[in-house]
């Protein structure tokens, strides 16, 4: 339905442009010869404007008929937008549960060394446990 409408309404600016362009041509050959090269100029640069914007004519057409729609299918296009964002939610979240899972298998890597050691797990809370690492490991560089 909306094609029908940007279809007569191309039509109809054609044939309103075709209408103007003859009567200017008609109205010039009464015109000195400068004044005429001129308008002819200003017409063959028109012409050329016209032919680099083609989008701005379907986009005047989109404004004048006052349908959004016609750009890109309604609702289709707001689900089409709503779906990077949705992608990017799921990637954030599914980071976020591997980090936590890699954190939570590091500290039971930890506990599980500690608790399986020789050593009783306040040893490494004691200070003078920690200055008996420290000298044992300077004494075994040298």
């Amino acid at each position: 339905m909306n094609t029908k409408v940007s279809t007569s309404s191309f039509a109809v600016e054609d044939q309103f442009g075709q209408r103007v362009a003859a009567r200017l041509s008609a109205g010039t050959q009464e015109l000195p010869h400068d004044i005429g090269e001129r308008l002819r100029v200003a017409r063959a640069q028109a012409v050329a404007m016209r032919k680099q914007a083609p989008q701005l004519r379907a986009a005047s057409v989109i404004m004048q008929s006052g349908h959004v729609a016609t750009m890109g299918g309604g609702w289709w296009t707001r689900i089409g937008s709503v779906v990077p964002l949705i992608a990017l939610v799921a990637g954030l979240i599914t980071i976020s549960v591997m980090q936590d899972e890699d954190r939570a298998s590091e500290l039971a890597e930890v506990d599980s060394a500690l608790l399986t050691d020789d050593l009783p797990p306040a040893a490494y809370t004691d200070p003078g446990f920690a200055q008996f690492l420290k000298v044992k490991a300077d004494g075994a560089s040298d």
